[in-house]
């Protein structure tokens, strides 16, 4: 697997071609989700290089916001946000210190969610908690994936983003079919543009094999669409509106969360 040494200079040219590209098209939404871009991924790529410490570092911190912002999305109460959180960092840290023991950390995790609605009696939303707070921990627990994939995870994102960008400006541009109700912008024809705008870096990056492709191809579109599914059943837009032109964290990850699963399943 590629190293981050090596992983730099790519993720450096794309940054600085991306920038030159935003600045020719004037578009003030684009130059503020660039800003952004700049000054996060050097932080991520910074802390990856420490290392498993480095990436669990990051994995903890897009948990955690992730799970922020889920629960807002969601309505779920303090306690929830609290144990489903806690339970997140559990996977995270067992997948950086005992990997051993990363499936009984889950299972421990399940049974803290379940129990804030069953020690609170709540006979009339105690199923919803549940439900909400089981998917939001088989969802955003994926992060740990960050430790165990290492660089690995930073190739799969750079695939992914790029993919999303190409699906983004080709679909439009394109037409034809649409490809779900659960996003109308997004056509059949910018999703295949885009599956092959990502699995061409994993070519370029010599990291290319039948887990990453599907990981990318499906699914990258796959998690965009699960959390199109969440904002579109709670009526929101947007996921959060701290992050500079692109709503919130989990806007940004949807569809790298689901890559990463699919990668974890494949290998």
């Amino acid at each position: 697997m590629i190293a981050v040494a090596s992983l730099t200079p790519f993720l450096g040219g794309a940054l600085v071609l991306s920038g030159i590209a935003v600045a020719v098209s004037r578009r003030r939404e684009l130059l503020i989700r660039w800003c952004a871009w700049a000054v996060g991924v050097p932080l991520v790529v910074g802390a990856f290089w420490w290392g498993r410490p480095g990436a669990a570092a990051v994995a903890i911190a897009a948990g955690v916001i992730a799970v922020m912002e889920f629960g807002g999305l969601m309505r779920l109460g303090r306690p929830d946000r609290v144990v489903l959180a806690a339970a997140v960092v559990g996977v995270v840290l067992a997948a950086w210190l005992a990997p051993g023991q990363v499936l009984r950390v889950v299972a421990i995790g399940a049974l803290a969610v379940a129990a804030v609605p069953l020690l609170a009696g709540d006979a009339d939303h105690g199923l919803r908690r549940l439900g909400v707070g089981l998917l939001g921990l088989a969802w955003l627990s994926v992060t740990a994936a960050l430790v165990t994939l290492g660089a690995g995870a930073l190739v799969l994102f750079a695939a992914v983003s790029i993919a999303d960008i190409v699906a983004y400006f080709a679909g439009p541009a394109l037409g034809g079919p649409r490809l779900s109700p659960l996003s109308p912008a997004k056509r059949w024809s910018g999703t295949f543009a885009g599956a092959a705008a990502g699995l061409g870096v994993l070519a370029v990056l010599s990291v290319l094999s039948w887990p990453m492709a599907v990981a990318v191809a499906v699914g990258g579109p796959a998690g965009d669409l699960l959390e199109s599914m969440v904002k579109r059943g709670v009526q929101t837009k947007d996921a959060g509106h701290w992050l500079p032109g692109s709503g919130g964290l989990l806007d940004r990850i949807d569809s790298l969360l689901i890559a990463l699963a699919v990668l974890l399943v494949l290998r």
